[in-house]
């Protein structure tokens, strides 16, 4: 009778085929590869928490993109660590945060009204990497389906934490989720043309 280990066999993310490390390279190959990953990884999402685009009703910025995204090519082990990385840095006082330094930095920007959204950018790492190590990158349906399941999964703690901050007899979806839907189906559409697209590159392991 198979083990559970051989009935599962997670399928190669992006960063496994983009950047493989073979078993004969050592452990010392695999974590150099990725120390150097997650700090790209939170670079990108500090620059993407920076960016803003002109959009309706609200302007748009490439955060949740990224940070859903870094979860479907990394996977969620490097995914989360990414993600904590990034985290590290902002309890560290450095202005990775949307809106930092103007609206304060470190743990006093991190436990106010975004605070549950923050943590909710870990969880849904989590998530969308568990996900991609089960193929669901590598269509446009079950990247998109990951994707809203992602979104879900950085609103449900980021409008529980503003409702416990502020009260929940004040309008706490108008604040933090309806202003915010038109850009997240955007992003969502984007991604799951974006990443199986990547997929489809000559000269990937697919396997």
């Amino acid at each position: 009778m198979p083990s559970q280990s051989q009935l599962y066999v997670p399928a190669l993310t992006l960063a496994d085929s983009v950047w493989p490390v073979g078993e004969d390279q050592g452990k010392l190959v695999g974590a150099f590869r990725g120390v150097v990953l997650s700090v790209i990884g939170s670079l990108l999402i500090w620059a993407s928490a920076k960016i803003q685009l002109p959009f309706y009703p609200v302007p748009m910025t490439m955060q949740t993109f990224v940070i859903l995204s870094i979860g479907m090519a990394y996977g969620w082990r490097l995914g989360a660590a990414t993600v904590l990385l990034y985290l590290a840095e902002g309890v560290m006082g450095l202005p990775v945060f949307s809106g930092s330094p103007e609206k304060g930095v470190g743990l006093a920007y991190m436990l106010g009204g975004t605070g549950g959204y923050l943590f909710g950018f870990l969880l849904a790492a989590t998530v969308t990497g568990a996900l991609a190590e089960r193929g669901w990158d590598r269509s446009f349906a079950t990247t998109a389906l990951a994707m809203l399941i992602g979104n879900a999964v950085i609103y449900i703690p980021g409008l529980v934490w503003l409702g416990t901050l502020f009260g929940w007899d004040k309008p706490i979806l108008a604040w933090g989720m309806v202003p915010f839907l038109t850009g997240d189906l955007t992003k969502l559409a984007l991604a799951a043309v974006i990443l199986p697209l990547v997929w489809k590159l000559p000269g990937l392991n697919k396997s």
